[in-house]
């Protein structure tokens, strides 16, 4: 009888443990000073984003130097098409983020069941089709886009290759949106590390010593996807709060699934429409042929860097507004958005200024060819130093979407921005087809988006303190 208690009394101790040790990697984002809370979960989340683009970065770095120009342009040739069709599926974890954090933040232990198990299959089943559409669509899209004939055959092999590993990509991004609701930034960024390094390591086995060129980089990505998302997956595994995921257990709720897409459908679909304006905006660099391609792919690259750094606020706005409105507090909502705002101006434009003064030295690190780092920086004049604009478009719809308000999001943010490039390039970079006139698209459509979604913020928080009042 005594040996039983003691087991019994270590295995409680032992599950203490465990729990507080979950609790320290989580956040209290309904309490408390704002700005440091803010800032502890942004900056894991912002050297995630970081990680991924220099581990990207060393694909194309990886190609250029050892497989040529037409290797690096036909990697770049897919980046937009590929973020595209991605976008829509990754975009509905948005939801997923929404209802773990009101309900982790309300204490509703059956609600985050549910979120957690219906996240993670959805994640499962989005990324089987995902394995369909990239094979099925890879060529006529990229045809479509005037890819030209040297670049095309190399794309198409590329994507089919990185589509393969879309269940993979999928986990980890549900599975990060839930740590993320809970405020824990800090795990996904280690997994992150760790697969960030595999991809590596894979890549120069695989371009260098077995020559294996386009094809070598997209299975180290695979592969590198595949260790991520495990290691997500075991953490909810053997976690023991709320959102503990039992595999045996996955299964789709009908009602959980409703509300993550009514949330994160738009955010998805928003998605997908800017990179669609994006596409159309790479077509057009297409046509001035495959170093401009190049430039461009490079430049596009460094500009990644510049929005993971500020999108990782956008993040912390979305998961701190959820789970204030869970609870209730709308007036803590507002000093979110704020405080959100001024980082991503601020931190936006220095980063931006740096890196276009910076634009010549980093390029070269992508190709040596001069025409290649002269298209790149063509592009990053127009675009970095102004950069906080884009800081502050990100932000604004984060804390909509926290709010519940996606589809007007959505609405906004398609008009502003898509349906303004669309117009931009088919009207006015006619008019003067330089590469200068195409890239000032840009910061326009950001300057116009943020004038629409602040207008939108003020009339549905005015709606909200009038039905707050007795």
């Amino acid at each position: 009888m005594n040996t039983a208690f003691r087991a019994e009394r270590v295995c409680e101790m032992s599950l203490q443990k465990s729990l507080k040790n979950n609790r320290a990697y989580e956040i209290d984002m309904c309490t408390g000073k704002i700005f440091p809370k803010i800032v502890a979960f942004a900056i894991p989340l912002m050297l995630s984003g970081i990680l991924q683009l220099l581990f990207n970065a060393v694909d194309i770095i990886v190609v250029g130097r050892f497989t040529g120009s037409t290797a690096l342009a036909a990697v770049g040739a897919t980046s937009a098409l590929i973020v595209m069709l991605i976008n829509g599926f990754i975009g509905i974890s948005v939801g997923s983020n929404v209802l773990a954090a009101q309900s982790f933040a309300a204490g509703r232990a059956k609600d985050m069941e549910e979120t957690v198990h219906t996240s993670i299959t959805a994640a499962l089943l989005f990324g089987i089709v995902l394995i369909f559409l990239g094979n099925f669509l890879a060529r006529p899209l990229l045809a479509l886009m005037d890819t030209p004939q040297d670049v095309l055959p190399l794309s198409v092999l590329y994507m089919k290759i990185y589509f393969c590993g879309m269940p993979f990509l999928m986990s980890y991004n549900f599975g990060a949106a839930i740590l993320r609701a809970i405020g824990d930034t800090r795990r996904p960024l280690l997994y992150l590390f760790l697969s960030g390094i595999t991809n590596v390591v894979m890549n120069l086995v695989l371009v260098i010593i077995f020559h294996m060129g386009v094809s070598g980089v997209a299975i180290a990505t695979v592969i590198s996807q595949a260790l991520s998302a495990t290691l997500i997956i075991r953490f909810l595994c053997k976690s023991e709060g709320i959102y503990h995921l039992d595999l045996k257990r996955l299964r789709i709720d009908g009602k959980v699934l409703g509300r993550m897409l009514k949330i994160g459908l738009p955010a998805g679909v928003q998605g997908m429409c800017i990179n669609f304006s994006n596409v159309l905006i790479q077509s057009s660099v297409n046509s001035f042929g495959s170093l401009a391609m190049a430039g461009y792919t490079a430049a596009g690259n460094l500009d990644g860097f510049l929005y993971v750094s500020v999108n990782a606020f956008t993040q912390a706005c979305l998961s701190f507004t959820s789970q204030n409105v869970g609870v209730g507090n709308d007036k803590r909502v507002d000093k979110i958005l704020g405080e959100c705002i001024g980082i991503v101006l601020v931190l936006g434009t220095a980063l931006g200024s740096a890196m276009y003064f910076m634009g010549e030295t980093l390029l070269h690190l992508y190709s040596t060819d001069p025409a290649v780092v002269q298209y790149g920086l063509e592009k990053m004049a127009i675009v970095c130093i102004p950069y906080g604009l884009l800081g502050v478009m990100d932000v604004i719809p984060g804390c909509l979407r926290g709010m519940g308000h996606s589809l007007s999001t959505m609405l906004l943010t398609l008009t502003g921005v898509c349906l303004f490039r669309v117009f931009w390039v088919f009207v006015v970079f006619p008019m003067d087809r330089t590469l200068v006139n195409l890239y000032i698209s840009y910061p326009v459509s950001w300057i116009l988006t943020i004038l629409m979604q602040g207008t939108c913020f003020w009339l549905i928080r005015r709606k909200r303190m009038r039905a707050s009042l007795p």
